[in-house]
């Protein structure tokens, strides 16, 4: 199929389905290829990337615009050779600095000195939860995973501890292993009608260890299983939607 962007150019387009997460290693292996990213569609568990590349053209045609990119590109080295010996010749004319010392500093009162050191709370102690926290409490209850103040929350927030009750969404391998994966978390109970909240992410974790499982450790995990969820805040990933967590305690609910 092609897409033409303008008078001179003309472009094939192509569009690609990739599991949420593993864009980027899509994106790659299309660019390798002499492909371009021209859009990004999110869903809850895929995300359509759509590419683009130039169709192909003429010898001629190709070198008459890799010419006109050089004698462009001398143009501006010759420009930018003129500027700078007009930057030095300005700068051997210029007046030298003055001498002049500055005025000491006053010393600081022993008052702020000791309110300085005075040692201060540490946020990250805290543990938020949908109780303690209402900011949680509202990204929790979000209905558009790709919300703005997601991504402000996680930014707030990053790396300090949040706890809440949430459910598997999704499990893949990651990355074509065996015993890691992607897993794809919601906020509450598991629906196969609604998801509110943010679409959390554990990325590249077993579901023995890193998942921190606390009481008895399940045999498995599966979609639809219902968590109790503390974690620490990674990232959020504007791209992909992602709010990226890292385990420190799991249970089942």
């Amino acid at each position: 199929m092609d897409m033409p962007t303008d008078t001179e150019n003309t472009y094939e387009s192509k569009t690609v389905r990739a599991v949420r997460g593993l864009e980027s290693r899509t994106i790659e292996k299309m660019e390798s290829g002499g492909w371009e990213v021209v859009s990004q569609t999110p869903g809850r568990i895929q995300t359509e990337i759509m590419f683009r590349r130039p169709a192909p053209r003429s010898r001629r045609v190709l070198w008459i615009v890799g010419g006109g990119v050089f004698a462009l590109a001398l143009a501006v080295i010759f420009a930018i050779g003129i500027i700078g010996e007009r930057d030095t010749d300005s700068a051997e004319t210029a007046s030298p600095p003055s001498s002049e010392k500055a005025a000491p500093s006053e010393q600081p009162s022993i008052e702020a000195t000791v309110a300085a050191q005075a040692p201060q709370p540490e946020p990250n102690d805290v543990v938020l939860t949908p109780e303690n926290s209402p900011e949680l409490a509202t990204v929790l209850a979000l209905t558009d995973y790709c919300s703005p103040d997601i991504a402000a929350f996680a930014a707030a927030h990053r790396g300090q501890t949040i706890s809440f009750p949430g459910s598997v969404g999704d499990i893949a391998p990651y990355e074509g292993a065996s015993t890691r994966y992607l897993i794809l978390l919601g906020a509450g109970d598991f629906s196969e009608t609604s998801a509110p909240g943010p679409a959390f992410q554990f990325r590249d974790v077993n579901t023995t260890d890193d998942m921190r499982w606390g009481g008895s450790v399940p045999d498995t995990i599966v979609v639809g299983t219902n968590l109790s969820i503390t974690a620490k805040v990674d990232r959020y990933e504007e791209r992909s939607c992602l709010f990226l967590l890292e385990p420190v305690a799991t249970s089942v609910r």
